[in-house]
């Protein structure tokens, strides 16, 4: 499948001479990849910009210099394109601290992990915008929901094996994954546009906050307070 696209063309001699409203225009034909991929490219740019409801197939069309049938032909409508978008940035978020998690001890995994997330942001910040704009992190349900418990599974691993090393219960670890990769990504929502302190340093105190509070962790926490239940 090839698509065309009109541009203007840069020409010299007698041709450049003409008036620009004269000028001929030359037809540069897309291979339905080439569209898919540009299409994919601005969908993503105005779903982070606008939003999945503030986003419209005329304007997506109007972007890449086609028609909407053309859209419609490659994703059968904007829901079709939005759902490739998210799969891609879900993909290379999950790919990318997956990947992170190499080092041996459990501190420098942790570090890995939050510097997978925060390097994810700042390199893929349309992404990251699409993935906690119309499914927010604190949300329960929803893609970026369900790939923090993805996410959340990787370091379950971790932790169980430092539960077990340490006498406490691993059946424990599931729910302190979700709770640790919980705060690095909240945290990564609010330092997308906060931007400061720098990313290492952020990652260090993250690290420290969530390390610290396993280094001491009672076996059996109790409650202090007056409510028991």
């Amino acid at each position: 499948m090839m698509d065309d696209v009109a541009i203007d063309s840069s020409t010299s001699g007698s041709e450049q001479k003409r008036p620009a409203a004269a000028r001929r225009t030359r037809r540069v034909r897309m291979t339905g990849k080439e569209r898919r991929e540009q299409l994919l490219d601005i969908g993503r740019i105005l779903f982070a910009e606008k939003g999945f409801e503030g986003t419209s197939v005329e304007e997506i069309a109007a972007k890449a210099g086609v028609s909407k049938p053309v859209v419609y032909e490659h994703f059968g409508g904007k829901e079709g394109l939005y759902a490739v978008v998210v799969d891609r940035e879900m993909r290379q978020l999950l790919d990318m601290v997956t990947g992170a998690l190499t080092a041996g001890h459990p501190r420098e995994l942790l570090e890995q992990a939050a510097f997978a997330l925060l390097d994810y942001i700042e390199s893929y910040t349309d992404g990251f915008r699409i993935l906690v704009r119309d499914s927010p992190v604190a949300q329960s349900t929803g893609t970026f929901a369900s790939l923090i418990s993805d996410i959340a599974t990787q370091v379950e691993d971790i932790l169980g094996m430092e539960f077990k090393n340490r006498g406490f219960d691993s059946k424990l670890a599931p729910m302190y994954a979700q709770a640790l990769v919980g705060m690095v990504a909240l945290t990564g929502q609010w330092w997308l546009d906060a931007r400061r302190p720098k990313k290492a340093e952020v990652a260090a105190h993250l690290v420290n906050l969530a390390w610290h509070g396993l280094e001491n962790l009672e076996a059996k926490p109790r409650l202090i307070g007056h409510r028991k239940s």
